[in-house]
């Protein structure tokens, strides 16, 4: 599994990140989903490989601006790149009513169609299958000042190889017959004898599993599902002391929050971001505040993303920082312990 962040910045751009936005895809898969569509998310996507005409679902967290204000153009530049494919729209109840008022006070007319998946409830909640064919979904209720939500991607295709012992067992001698024993086709031996793919098959590996949070002032609330997940990407918005200092009303996560949460689920891969512009690479708040803060709560796999940092979640759950376009490596993950 592979994604990349189009936006790390909460409430307001900077010079160095845009708001949320995040693109994700399964190993191999041509298509795409969106997570979040904040203002200028099509200017980020203009500087990567993703295809607007590939781009199967959007997913959108909650209705705050620095969320879904890019998602307009983004649907209307799709519109004048001769997209044909419906697209899937997920989210909150609202987010209907708001992208229809803006094409009807507007004049905006699609040429695809817009299949509407509304999320909510309070317990995590599947999606239907049709959303994204190769992963499956579910949303899970968050806290914020609006109904918001974390999605989960787990892969559905999972690969199995041939057992030799297995193999030897039932008597397959190598040939023709592996192959299609491999692609899960059931034979018959030469001697008349079936065999069954199924018994001849290692059990498969287990489901990768990524969590992608939006705004949330109670990250404990996504214990139950980190703890089967491979990587939690979640906001981390201000360190302890500045959360302290503004007060419960915004309802975002410190850094510790974040990581205290992580650390109790077991998650091994946690990836913040959602930060505040109040936080620079130096100066009197610093991002290392952040990364220190989190470090002390939370012993696994660190990062704090960047706009445009690309990772890969390899077989083996480990998650993988990859060089950026550019073919410049990003930073390494937080902490001394971390490892490229």
């Amino acid at each position: 599994m592979e994604f990349q962040f189009l936006g790390t910045s909460a409430g307001t751009p900077t010079r160095r990140r845009n708001v949320s936005a995040l693109a994700l895809r399964s190993e191999g898969a041509r298509h795409w989903a969106l997570v979040d569509c904040g203002e200028g998310t099509q200017h980020r996507i203009l500087r990567t490989p993703w295809s607007l005409n590939d781009l199967r679902a959007v997913f959108v967290t909650h209705l705050h601006g620095d969320h879904c204000y890019g998602l307009p153009g983004l649907l209307a530049s799709a519109a004048m790149m001769n997209r044909t494919a419906p697209l899937v729209l997920a989210g909150p109840a609202p987010l209907r009513a708001f992208l229809e008022g803006v094409m009807a006070t507007t004049g905006l007319g699609l040429p695809y169609a817009l299949d509407f998946v509304e999320v909510g409830g309070t317990a995590a909640s599947a999606l239907p299958d049709h959303v994204m064919p190769d992963l499956a979904v579910a949303a899970t209720a968050l806290s914020h000042r609006v109904p918001s939500f974390g999605y989960t991607f787990t892969e559905r295709r999972l690969e199995r190889k041939l057992d030799p012992a297995r193999l030897q067992a039932a008597g397959v001698a190598r040939g023709a017959a592996w192959g299609r024993l491999q692609r899960g086709e059931d034979v018959v031996l030469p001697d008349g004898r079936p065999v069954r793919a199924d018994d001849v098959l290692a059990p498969p590996r287990k489901a990768r599993r990524v969590i992608v949070a939006g705004d949330n002032d109670r990250p404990e609330l996504l214990l139950e599902e980190a703890r089967s997940a491979e990587v939690l990407v979640h906001e981390a918005t201000y360190t302890d002391e500045v959360l302290c200092r503004i007060g419960p009303g915004p309802q975002h996560s410190s850094a510790r929050m974040t990581a205290a949460a992580a650390a109790a689920a077991g998650v091994p891969n946690l990836v913040l971001t959602h930060f505040s512009p109040r936080y620079q690479q130096h100066g009197a708040l610093a991002m290392a505040d952040l990364e220190e803060e989190a470090r002390a709560a939370y012993g696994g796999r660190l990062f704090l993303a960047n706009d445009f940092d690309r990772f890969q979640l390899d077989r083996d759950g480990v998650l993988h920082r990859l060089e950026d376009d550019a073919g410049k490596a990003g930073p390494a993950p937080a902490g001394a312990q971390a490892q490229r």
